[in-house]
């Protein structure tokens, strides 16, 4: 499985929660994503950022302590503004093509439109498709407008309402070319119960075989056990028998 998240400057925006207090995007997505990586230890799961370029954040590792080091480190500003949504895809199919696994996932989310990169999303739909690769995309953010942090022209920072939009249509084509599934998160609460939803899908039911072989060992010590206990009383019946 591999988790694709938006990095692009939008994710600054200030329209989630995190324990009860104004939050930017990011660090929700990030809290969300970090306990979908505890529920599914048995996965090996890749990290993919991505703004006006993707770039890889973690490969598929069974490692999650590592997996979720890597994690922390996402940030906005690692990369070109913008926001890739096709190159983001490309490159998560890229890392599961070669993979023997039945299963294969790209969990992608953005709270933007595709401006940038060279890969368009519909085409990197259709590599999904054709290589096997289901695609659960997520749209995040409130609509219309939502609190921005901005920088005036004296380096001071305050807060600023600007107008938010996310290719809804898209992502829902990516989604449904893949056999996935689109998602629309407009809080922390509903993010938090898509990746729950995604956890459900994608359990998969393991038959495996269990083999046991027993080998009774307790003769190896009986058998010097009763030697010694028949030396013992032949001894007793010469002279080194016990006296009172």
């Amino acid at each position: 499985m591999i988790l694709a998240l938006d990095c692009s400057g939008s994710m600054e925006a200030l329209d989630f929660k995190l324990n009860g207090q104004p939050t930017n995007r990011i660090d929700v997505v990030k809290s969300v994503v970090s306990k979908f990586i505890d529920a599914r230890p048995n996965d090996r799961i890749g990290l993919i950022g991505f703004a006006g370029a993707p770039y890889l954040v973690s490969p598929l590792t069974l490692d999650h302590d590592w997996l979720q080091q890597n994690l922390e480190r996402v940030q906005i500003g690692a990369v070109e503004d913008g926001t890739a949504i096709g190159s983001a895809l490309a490159a998560g199919v890229n890392r599961l093509r070669d993979q023997p696994s039945k299963s294969k996932v790209v969990v992608l989310l953005t709270d933007g439109e595709n401006n940038m990169g060279k890969i368009a999303p519909e085409t990197a739909a259709q590599a999904a498709k054709a290589l096997g690769v289901k695609v659960y995309t997520i749209a995040a953010g409130v609509r219309g407008e939502a609190p921005v942090p901005v920088t005036d022209a004296f380096g001071n920072k305050r807060l600023a309402m600007a107008k938010v939009d996310v290719d809804e249509e898209t992502l829902k084509k990516i989604a449904d070319a893949t056999g996935g599934k689109f998602f629309r998160a407009t809080d922390s609460d509903s993010l938090r119960n898509i990746y729950a939803e995604i956890d459900r899908l994608e359990k998969t039911t393991r038959q495996i075989k269990k083999f046991e072989h027993q080998s009774e060992l307790f003769g190896w010590a009986v058998a010097p056990a009763l030697a010694l206990l028949g030396v013992s009383f032949g001894l007793q019946q010469t002279c080194f028998r016990r006296l009172p």
